[in-house]
């Protein structure tokens, strides 16, 4: 029952960072470059507060990894910068299915195999997935595309990593922390672009604080007890969740089509859960 609310709670942090982003980047209430610094830059300080009576900055400063920082910073770039030519529903479907694919093949690499419910599951929640965000989806941009392919790669392989990752609340800090040079650098490249709004810089600051920087952690505290697989296929909850966040705070309505997708991703999630390997 900890592992399932700790997940429910990642996820729903993740579906969060999207409604969030999609307020603030929709409405042109904040540039992507100043949403993505502002966004790592409040998770940073949220998860210094947490662990400050705990640990040294110096010392949690020399744990994570640099490549991991990288992994979060493209991951955090592209998908802001991605939402300047994408659709909500076209940038989620190339996003997830970027996670879900990359997961799949490092799974598939490391020699896992995948019963035939488990395959069902997959191919099931796959087309909910499919059916949900195609009918409503507009062409996508090149550049759209390729930023958000970038950063889904980018989150799987983060995700990957924080399998391996003994003190979450800890390494995660530290990622953040070596983010700083990355975002710096961004800001002097796009200086000219940036433009601001306190309910954007608002939504940057929770979507840095709470969506990601404690729903990252939270994900980092489960990924161990799950499967590379069904870690994989639990991440198409979160645009049945985001598209529930739509309809509460952008007033989306729910169609029947989104009823019986979200039927379809959730029996599929459910297969390849409980399946037992063939």
């Amino acid at each position: 029952m900890q592992i399932f609310f700790l997940t429910s709670l990642a996820l729903l942090a993740f579906a969060a960072n999207s409604v969030l982003c999609r307020l603030a980047l929709g409405e042109g209430l904040i540039d992507a470059t100043s949403f993505t610094a502002i966004r790592l830059v409040a998770g940073m300080l949220m998860l210094v507060i947490l662990i400050a009576p705990k640990q040294h900055l110096v010392t949690v400063y020399t744990q994570g990894h640099w490549f991991s920082a990288t992994l979060l910073f493209t991951y955090a770039a592209t998908f802001s910068y991605a939402y300047i030519t994408l659709d909500t529903a076209t940038g989620a479907l190339i996003l997830f299915g970027a996670v879900q694919i990359t997961m799949l093949l490092a799974a598939m690499r490391s020699g896992y195999r995948l019963s035939a419910l488990e395959w069902g599951g997959m191919a099931l929640s796959m087309m909910g997935f499919v059916y949900l965000m195609l009918p409503d989806a507009k062409a996508p941009s090149w550049s759209g595309f390729l930023l958000m392919l970038a950063s889904g790669i980018a989150w799987a392989y983060y995700t990957l990593r924080g399998r391996a990752c003994a003190f979450p609340l800890m390494d995660t800090t530290a990622n953040f922390l070596r983010t700083i040079p990355l975002l710096t650098l961004l800001l002097l490249v796009f200086a000219h672009d940036i433009s601001l709004s306190i309910e954007g810089v608002l939504y940057a600051i929770l979507s840095g604080a709470l969506a990601s920087g404690l729903g990252y952690t939270l994900w980092y505290m489960v990924l161990p007890q799950l499967a590379s697989i069904r870690a994989a296929v639990l991440q198409l909850l979160v645009p049945v969740l985001a598209a529930s966040g739509g309809l509460l705070f952008v007033a989306e309505p729910i169609t029947l089509s989104f009823i019986t997708a979200a039927t379809m991703i959730l029996g599929g999630i459910l297969m390849v859960i409980f399946a037992k390997k063939s």
